[in-house]
Order: C-alpha cells, then sequence, then structure tokens
C-alpha cells in the first residue's frame, strides 16, 4: 500500500504509507505542504480525494480507502 485515504467525516485524510506514496504527493502538492502531507495532517475534499486516487492509481500505485474508526470508551 503506498497512500491510505480516511474518511474523516465530510473531508478525506491523506496518509502516505510508503517512500513511494510519499513522493508520488510530493509531485502533487506545493512544497510547503509536504511536512503536513508527511505528518498525515492534510485533508482533502471527497471529490478532489477521488481525483488524486485515480491519478495514483493510473500511476501504478497501490490506494487505500478506509473509513474512520472509531471506539467510544477504549483506549
Amino acid at each position: 500500500m503506498d497512500i491510505c485515504l480516511i474518511g474523516t467525516g465530510d473531508s478525506i485524510q491523506i496518509r502516505p504509507a510508503s517512500i513511494h506514496g510519499m513522493l508520488w504527493l510530493q509531485t502533487h502538492f506545493e512544497d510547503a505542504h509536504w511536512e503536513a502531507i508527511a505528518k498525515s495532517l492534510v485533508k482533502l475534499p471527497q471529490s478532489d480525494a477521488e481525483d488524486l486516487s485515480r491519478d495514483a492509481k493510473n500511476a501504478g500505485l497501490s490506494i487505500a480507502h478506509l473509513s474512520a474508526l472509531s471506539v467510544p470508551g477504549r483506549f
């Protein structure tokens, strides 16, 4: 897996999962955003995440689409 896209309510969090995923993301975002991407702090609207996923798959990357997991009262 190279990039995880995690549903977080009304947006999608981008989480690079391999060096290939991070390098690919760096070619699609400005330098100023790279640190936030590396720390999994970037969220995109659903439609933009779908476009990003399609482009990444066309480039040969493996993409995982995950729902946010929440277990109330358990830490």
